[in-house]
């Protein structure tokens, strides 16, 4: 078997108008070396997981994006992270909320999943979880942009003056990878800072498993991106691989139905990456773009946002 790699920037897209040809240039950049971590690994031979893995890590390292260094701030100033990791071939999965301290979310998740009987950790638990696995941390000031930092200005004030649109690039944004390796293995990575001006203890779909982030060899892995509240309600990941796995649907087919009707039933706005255990890719979203890129043995490398 060849390898398939799939990865996400999030559907909360700079609106096309207002992208500029440098900051169209930087975005494209970040997802390349997202996609080439991945790569590397399972070029190499290595496991799905780890591929994904190291993609979210590019990610949240990147400060253009909604996760880890470029983590956008709650109402009350501060940082609540979300991450998920799940393996598809015994399901084992990890996923921490409302975190603040690792550099890359997505390792604590993992660090769930491999050190801990849990799925789910929030918060200080989760923190000293990672301090004993010896999880890398920041201090807050290294998640601090001054462009996220003036979105939730303008949010706030938006909301005081009640003017406040329904921009996506403020309602959403996440980071994720979904993959295949040589040896048939899926998997599935996904991290997030959340909402702009989101009240504290706010967690959206990205940790919850079958909403935002799936994996089971079977059928397919999924990463999602979009209005949170309307992915946990409709379990989205995982209502791709049922309709997969009890309809016999494929995964263009299910992926297509659940992002273009289901989900925009309840005006959830979003997409999502996924690749199924045969390789193919799918990446749906129903609003106006998604940065998004895939690769791998049978697949022309792609990089897009609209």
């Amino acid at each position: 078997m060849g390898y398939t790699l799939a990865i996400h920037g999030g559907a909360g897209v700079i609106p096309s108008a207002r992208m500029t040809p440098d900051r169209e240039a930087e975005t494209r950049a970040g997802l390349d070396r997202a996609l080439r971590a991945g790569e590397e690994v399972l070029s190499a031979g290595g496991t799905a997981l780890d591929a994904v893995t190291a993609a979210v890590c590019v990610l949240e390292d990147e400060p253009l994006f909604n996760a880890g260094r470029g983590a956008v701030f709650t109402r009350d100033g501060r940082h609540e992270m979300d991450a998920a990791v799940m393996n598809g071939h015994d399901r084992r999965a990890g996923c921490v909320a409302g975190v603040l301290g690792p550099r890359n979310p997505v390792r604590l998740a993992r660090c769930v999943m491999e050190r801990s009987p849990h799925v789910l950790m929030i918060g200080d638990g989760a923190l000293r979880l990672g301090r004993a696995a010896g999880i890398e941390e920041a201090p807050a000031e290294y998640f601090f942009t001054q462009d996220r930092y003036d979105a939730l200005l303008e949010t706030l004030r938006m909301e005081a003056e009640g003017t406040l649109d329904d921009d996506p690039a403020r309602r959403h944004g996440t980071v994720g990878a979904v993959a295949r390796d040589s040896a048939g293995g899926l998997a599935a990575a996904t991290s997030t800072g959340g909402m702009t001006a989101k009240r504290p203890g706010r967690v959206g779909d990205t940790p919850l498993i079958g909403a935002g982030t799936f994996a089971d060899d079977r059928t397919c892995a999924v990463s999602a991106t979009g209005d949170g509240e309307a992915f946990i309600r409709l379990c989205v990941a995982h209502e791709i691989d049922a309709r997969m796995r009890l309809a016999g649907e494929s995964l263009a087919q299910a992926a297509a139905h659940v992002v273009g009707h289901e989900l925009a039933a309840l005006n959830g706005s979003g997409g999502l990456v996924a690749v199924d255990a045969a390789g193919r890719v799918a990446a749906p979203f129903n609003c106006e773009g998604m940065y998004r890129g895939w690769t791998g043995d049978d697949l022309e490398r792609t990089i897009a946002i609209y």
